[in-house]
């Protein structure tokens, strides 16, 4: 069985971590590299940086933040938000990141997966799916309402921070990503981001189950059994947090012990 990975995730504002609930009112948590420093001492397996507001805000990632933490720390680092050419992987690889996560742009022109892949090869190109529940419609006594089901159409891909639907099924174009050469996919539920009450195992289950490429669940962590229920329950091969990390509720090294004491093969 293949070690399962915790990730800690920086959301970036500005020069700065932040953090919300549901992408909304967000917090400033502290200095990214800082961060990225204590979570390598902890003994994260990768940190995640996405620059929320680069894409909406139409404007380049972070690139000294990046070459910072790349000096600084000793593990995997990926680096999203902004991202709308094979140019800009290169230059965000070109400061030391090991991969490139890229969301709205792969949705626009479905080409830069596949012209990405082909360029630095498919272990570089993470593709970010940002999921969120739609009502489906359901017939009441003949009147038609909305309804949460668990069909698979319920699944929608939002993008520029969850600010747009853009009524794409979000497991066909999990689908189509791996088709085109991303190598992985990094999954998050709106519904549950930032609420700390669990990951979305229902969407995280459907879709790490129908793809060959590693799955890695974020949104809603909010307790040890958390980490373990996603493991469990799901084919997901990383964990992501935030929250938890950020405030001192939990550390890596202390959600790794309590895997491993559940039977989870985790790394060292």
């Amino acid at each position: 069985m293949l070690s399962k990975r915790i990730i800690p995730c920086l959301d970036v504002d500005n020069g700065r971590v932040v953090k919300g609930v549901n992408f909304l009112n967000l917090r400033d948590v502290g200095d990214p590299v800082e961060i990225a420093k204590e979570y390598n001492r902890q003994g994260a397996d990768e940190i995640v940086f996405l620059d929320i507001t680069a894409t909406s805000d139409n404007r380049s990632t972070m690139f000294d933040i990046i070459e910072r933490t790349a000096n600084e720390v000793f593990i995997p680092v990926t680096v999203g938000g902004g991202i709308r050419t094979v140019d800009d992987f290169k230059n965000i690889l070109r400061c030391g990141a090991d991969k490139v996560s890229v969301n709205s742009a792969a949705i626009k022109d479905k080409t830069l997966i596949s012209r990405a892949a082909d360029l630095f090869g498919s272990q570089c190109v993470v593709v970010a799916i940002d999921v969120k529940r739609v009502p489906s419609k359901a017939e009441y006594n003949g009147i038609f309402k909305p309804d949460f089901g668990t069909n698979p159409d319920d699944f929608h891909v939002v993008m520029h921070g969850g600010r747009i639907d853009t009524g794409i099924n979000a497991i066909e174009w999990a689908k189509e990503a791996e088709a085109l050469g991303a190598g992985e996919i990094l999954l998050t539920s709106m519904d549950t981001d930032g609420v700390k009450k669990g990951f979305d195992l229902e969407i995280t289950n459907i879709i790490s189950k129908n793809l060959n490429i590693p799955v890695i669940a974020s949104g809603g962590c909010g307790c040890l059994e958390d980490f373990k229920n996603v493991f469990v329950e799901t084919e997901a091969s990383a964990a992501l947090a935030a929250s938890l990390f950020h405030y001192g509720e939990l550390t890596v090294q202390g959600v790794k012990d309590y895997l491993k004491e559940n039977g989870i093969c985790v790394r060292n």
